[in-house]
């Protein structure tokens, strides 16, 4: 006699599906922005609007839970002279009030971190590039894709996703071909980061193996190799910003978020 495996997988499914909503159905999701001297100020609870991925998974043993989240920041940013680190830590925070984390915690040494995107070590991140910390914070290492659906965003144009820590705004990869002119066509812009070529030094001074994306050092700037600067991020007209403002890009290649900020940080 044989037996009717489809039914125990959609039941399974549904299970998962009943879990994810759970975990989030005792919590709302609360998030204000507002304007007050000279500050942006960012308040939330950091529940996700969208549906998020199963957490805990098998690589991520965290469960989601309700934050005090508050930001601050300049509401007139200003470029400052030089660059300032952003590869650990919230980078900045999205519309949604979830924030925004470039880099991670592992590491197979100090100078060889493991990449959250594309890396060897599965960090259990959702279909949103998100995963949870410890603390029960969720947030994003890369495009948030359940947030740009909520917002209404196809994919392909120019959308205002959220705030760097620095006060400078952050949109999706899509942008005028020309920075200064809003009438020309959109197109997703590119990063000037590109993998090293050769191989990276074996123990003691490194993991070995070839450069492949795993850690963020097989990474390199290059300059001039695509559209955005060092930072992923370009001076320009944005629909938000129409006599022209620096902005950072989400981005679907490394470095995904920027991992370094252009601006005076409070």
């Amino acid at each position: 006699m044989k037996t009717n495996t489809l039914l125990p997988l959609l039941a399974a499914a549904l299970g998962a599906a009943l879990l994810v909503s759970a975990q989030v159905a005792n919590y709302t999701p609360k998030v204000s922005i507002t304007l007050r001297d000279n500050q942006r100020v960012i308040a939330a609870n950091g529940i996700p609007d969208h549906t998020p991925g199963q957490f805990p998974n098998r690589g991520n043993p965290n469960r989601i839970s309700e934050q005090q989240h508050n930001f601050t920041v300049p509401a007139k940013p200003q470029q400052a002279a030089q660059l300032t680190g952003a590869d650990r830590g919230w980078f900045g925070v999205a519309l949604n009030g979830v924030p925004f984390e470039a880099g991670t915690a592992e590491f197979w040494s100090r100078d060889w971190k493991y990449e959250a995107i594309g890396g060897s070590m599965n960090l259990g991140l959702d279909e949103h590039r998100a995963h949870v910390q410890p603390t029960g914070a969720y947030h994003y290492h890369g495009l948030p894709t359940g947030l740009i659906t909520k917002l209404g965003g196809d994919g392909k144009k120019m959308l205002l996703i959220g705030w760097a820590g620095d006060g400078f705004p952050i949109y999706t990869s899509y942008a005028y071909a020309d920075a200064n002119d809003p009438k020309s066509a959109l197109r997703p812009m590119k990063p000037s980061h590109r993998l090293k070529t050769g191989a990276r030094p074996g123990n003691p001074s490194g993991p070995g193996g070839k450069f492949d994306g795993a850690f963020t050092a097989d990474y390199e700037f290059v300059k001039g190799s695509g559209d955005l600067d060092e930072a992923n991020g370009r001076f320009g007209v944005t629909p938000e910003f129409p006599n022209g403002i620096y902005h950072y890009f989400a981005t679907d290649t490394y470095p995904y978020l920027p991992r370094c900020l252009k601006g005076t940080t409070n």
